[in-house]
């Protein structure tokens, strides 16, 4: 993120559905087998968390300003010395590198970023060469587009491309795009335009760069339409980068849109879900604004990352105490989430003065191993309420289970067994505490903290859950008010009921349970954002609960909840009440109560 203007603003805004397809040819991304980069999350430091913190002399000469070649020299110094043997590796320069403080860019003769002499005196390629004489990865950052301050009236000529000039590249209208529209959009129609990504891509290739942050990206960043379609830009980029012959890893950055996941995953090698975690204030971040984000937002991403592209969370700041602006539950919370998700572990802390709490965070070997292991990143098994629990089965046949609690005041969290899929018996390690707990039959619960966690590997001996299918298009149900019957080929029966909304009810007749008790019922459900339904059995009493968005109205998701069920038939009933509900695919009940 670069803007002087506060990004803070921009997360109220709602990315709306392109108004024009995307058209213009794309060069195809190379496929190997085995990634040349990104094969698993990276690890390192980033320094815009500090270069947009207000903490008390963090940015003495301006925003921003924290920004210099020195402060990049000592936090590298620092990286290798505490963090390199746990796997951090990058060090990453983020926005204004080519900047003076009072933010003023710097181009080359050809309209390509150029270091500022003040922040950066020995230039990029002298700090590249001194991260890696430490035995660590480089990072550099720019924006989507063309920079208006390169365009030099359009008579800027473009490297190594004879008779191409900045003219040649963007649109004659000079439309903006990225996500502050600071730059003119590139038109990739034109075949001077991927000879300019060529001319930056060698140039930072040149100067020995691993990883380089594309911001602004959209669809995402706040913009959404065709002007601020970057399709192209990354395409272009993935193709220049491939050019070059180095493997640098593409990231892209902020709030992608989730529609063209497809994309991002084929031209780029991770990509930024959520806004900045940043909060702008006194402190790196706050809980509020916006940690706790990533528990609604992370879930639609879960089965899009893998090796060679990964979902991004952003920066991972809980090393520094009060300059954190977290408690030690929330700072194990958040680094928690980060690692079950198999987001990028990089941290914006201040690096040369790690608290012991903080160090021992980022140093925990058993939860960097869930970051980095071939598991698939864990996905929420109960809805998203204030009480969650994540899991995620591991290659070996163990689970990885995190128990979270949300709200601002304690409460017991438990993991049941059948929401993982087997009942009976199962031995739990508590990986914070590098602690064995014993055996526990059916589940585990735990007393948590404001905003708590815990961090579990679970070894199931008992058996797998047996269940009855219910789908919910069946006609022996119930559908009142507006839910109605729709096709759905992601469906378990090709059909859903939707149209749950204001007063619409969806009633499961005839389900059977064997003895009175709470079943924890798998719902299978639908829904292109995170929506609340209310649930009953039997024409009791309902509980409201929130599921998390499966991304869009064609994927579908499941979470489990405990529902109290007589012997015998009952009713499960879906009450949409005066807001909006997911739309309903099919339940399963366990054959016993939990």
């Amino acid at each position: 993120m670069y803007s002087l203007t506060p990004v803070r603003a921009l997360r109220a805004m709602v990315v709306l559905a392109l108004t024009a397809g995307f058209a213009t040819h794309l060069p195809t991304a190379h496929a190997d087998t085995a990634p040349a980069v990104a094969a698993k999350p990276y690890m390192g430091w980033s320094s815009w968390s500090m270069q947009s913190s207000k903490y008390p002399g963090l940015n003495p000469d301006g925003d921003y300003s924290y920004l210099t070649e020195a402060n990049v020299n000592k936090q590298t110094d620092a990286l290798a010395d505490k963090l390199k043997k746990y796997g951090y590796d990058h060090v990453n320069i983020d926005a204004g590198w080519w900047m003076d403080k009072t933010w003023k860019s710097g181009f080359d003769e050809y309209g390509r970023q150029k270091a500022d002499p003040v922040r950066f005196p020995s230039g990029m390629k002298a700090v590249a060469d001194r991260i890696h004489s430490k035995g660590l990865k480089a990072g550099v950052y720019l924006p989507a587009g063309l920079e208006k301050g390169a365009y030099g009236d359009g008579k800027t000529p473009v490297w190594n491309a004879d008779g191409c000039t900045t003219a040649d590249i963007v649109y004659s209208d000079l439309r903006t795009t990225n996500g502050w529209d600071s730059a003119y959009k590139i038109d990739f129609s034109r075949p001077c335009a991927q000879k300019y990504i060529d001319s930056q891509a060698q140039l930072i290739a040149g100067w020995g760069y691993d990883f380089l942050k594309l911001d602004g990206v959209g669809p995402g960043s706040g913009k959404s339409g065709d002007q601020y379609d970057n399709v192209a830009d990354v395409a272009a980029w993935n193709k220049a980068i491939t050019a070059t012959g180095r493997p640098i890893h593409l990231e892209l950055s902020w709030s992608l849109d989730y529609g063209h996941a497809a994309d991002w995953k084929k031209y780029s090698n991770g990509w930024r879900i959520d806004t900045d975690v940043e909060c702008y204030c006194n402190t790196l971040v706050s809980w509020e604004n916006s940690v706790d984000d990533r528990w609604d937002d992370a879930p639609a991403w879960t089965d899009r990352a893998g090796p060679g592209g990964w979902n991004d969370l952003d920066s991972l700041d809980v090393g520094n105490d009060a300059m954190d602006g977290l408690t030690k539950a929330e700072r194990q919370s958040y680094a928690t989430l980060w690692a079950v998700a198999k987001s990028p572990l990089f941290t914006g802390d201040d690096l040369t003065r790690l608290d012991d709490y903080g160090l021992s965070l980022l140093t925990n070997r058993e939860v960097i191993a869930v970051d980095q292991s071939d598991a698939p990143p864990a996905r929420p098994v109960t809805p998203s309420d204030a009480q969650q629990v994540w899991a995620a089965k591991n290659p070996n046949g163990t689970y990885t289970v995190a128990l979270f609690n949300l709200a601002s005041a304690p409460a017991a969290v438990s993991a049941n067994w059948t929401t993982l899929g087997f009942t009976g018996k199962a031995d739990v390690r508590d990986l914070w505490n590098h602690e064995d707990l014993g055996s526990y039959t059916n589940k585990v619960t735990e007393a948590l903290p404001a905003h708590g966690s815990r961090l579990f590997t679970v070894t199931p001996h008992g058996s797998a859950v047996t269940s009855t299918a219910y789908e919910a298009e069946a006609t022996t149900n119930t559908l009142s008010g507006n839910a109605g019957i729709a096709d759905c080929s992601a469906c378990s029966g090709a059909h859903k009921v939707g149209n749950l909304y204001l007063g619409g009810k969806l009633t499961i007749n005839n389900v059977v349970a064997a003895k009175a008790g709470t079943y924890q019922v798998k719902i299978a459900y639908v829904s292109g954002d995170s929506r609340s339904v209310a649930i009953s059995a039997n024409g009791n009493g309902a509980t409201g609960h929130k599921f998390p968005s499966t991304g869009d109205w064609g994927t579908v998701g499941s979470v489990s909840v405990p529902v109290t069920l007589k012997a015998g038939a009952n009713t499960i009933t879906f009450d949409s009440g005066s807001s909006y509900a997911p739309d309903i695919d099919r339940i399963d009940v366990p054959k016993s109560s939990s």
